[in-house]
């Protein structure tokens, strides 16, 4: 209970994003001294068990629950989240070229609902950087997912090229790919999630994949992830696009920018909410993708999961794999031998012998 009981609260004491910024820095400067890894690890890891691990995208992944992207954006912490009990991870989002970011303060606790808002823009140090924090990695004990974005003064019609640069930089530091195409916070970007626009750029994200399979002589998967904020019609658009294209999964949901019910003083804010009053859309955007895909495509759950309830719910909803972020920043490291636990007891209740039978069962 280090963590909820002291921890959370110096930071709390803090700005967010001076806080984030702490604590991205500190892992990573502490990852340097020995026997700082194991002893993160001797205090949260997960021992992995055969009920909940999971293969998928050629991949083996120790348990199904994973930090989604935002939180370390530049690779600089991921010897230190792979020891605290993730099954992987996502770096990111990251940019062909380094880049500020919006203006400050963008990023804005909301307490009372244990939620976030944020309008970082995607600030980064490129890709070039980033590929020289995962070469210098001594161990690589969860898969790591890169998160690839555009840069913000890339305009869409030529959005293509930087997904293609971030491949080809990052290709042979990645365990597989995430397109965001998703966030809110970067102008128009949201556009190339419908239309033509999206399976010109998905086709091109494709073609580089493959050129960089051939040339590196192995094969890596691409996913999408998508926002929580479409219509049922532009989901069913979306989602056959998606599956046309060939890409590996989706990942269900971004952010949001409703405020539906968040009566917070921050509510106003512009940028995208995550945390607790996301949970249940992004649970019904996994259901509805399921049943479009006939569970044919394989989903990654995310938003706000905060206990193994929450990320049970999106399993059964149809995610084979999930992911956490807010909830960290609100109950700490702790939370992943919860929900390690708790998911074990849902499928014994359930009379499940592993994981990947929980997944869609509310759809049979």
């Amino acid at each position: 209970m280090l963590y909820r009981n002291i921890g959370k609260h110096l930071f709390f004491r803090l700005d967010a994003e001076k806080a984030h910024h702490l604590m991205i820095g500190g892992l990573h400067k502490a990852a340097r001294v020995p026997g700082f890894i194991p002893l993160l690890h001797g205090m949260y890891g997960v021992k992995e068990v055969p009920e909940l691990a999971v293969d998928l995208f050629d991949i083996h992944f120790p348990t199904p629950v994973g930090l989604a992207a935002g939180l370390d954006k530049n690779a600089e912490a991921v010897e230190a989240f792979s020891a605290v009990g993730f099954g992987f991870m996502e770096v990111g989002t990251v940019t062909p070229k380094a880049q500020p970011g919006n203006d400050q303060p963008r990023l804005f606790r909301l307490k009372p609902q244990e939620a976030l808002i944020n309008r970082m823009g995607f600030n980064n140090q490129g890709t070039d950087y980033m590929a020289r924090q995962l070469t210098a990695l001594r161990s690589r004990r969860i898969p790591v997912a890169v998160n690839i974005g555009k840069n913000k003064v890339t305009p869409n019609e030529e959005a293509h090229l930087d997904y293609e640069k971030c491949i080809a930089e990052l290709y042979p530091h990645a365990d597989f790919f995430v397109v965001n195409i998703s966030s809110p916070n970067t102008p128009d970007l949201r556009n190339l999630q419908h239309g033509s626009e999206l399976a010109s750029l998905l086709e091109a994200v494709q073609s580089e994949m493959a050129k960089q399979a051939e040339k590196h002589g192995k094969k890596k998967h691409v996913l999408v992830k998508i926002a929580p904020d479409v219509s049922m019609t532009e989901l069913e658009f979306m989602v056959q696009t998606i599956m046309n294209s060939g890409v590996s999964g989706i990942i269900a949901t971004n952010t949001t920018i409703s405020r539906e019910g968040i009566t917070h003083q921050h509510a106003q804010e512009t940028g995208g909410l995550s945390g607790k009053p996301l949970k249940d859309r992004s649970t019904e955007v996994i259901s509805h993708v399921y049943r479009l895909t006939e569970g044919k495509l394989p989903i990654i759950g995310s938003g706000g999961i905060f206990n193994a309830e929450d990320a049970y719910e999106k399993i059964r909803a149809g995610a084979s794999l999930v992911e956490i972020y807010t909830a960290l920043i609100y109950e700490g490291p702790e939370l992943n031998r919860e929900v390690h636990r708790g998911l074990l007891d849902l499928l014994h209740r359930d009379g499940f012998s592993h994981i990947s039978e929980a997944v869609g069962a509310d759809h049979r």
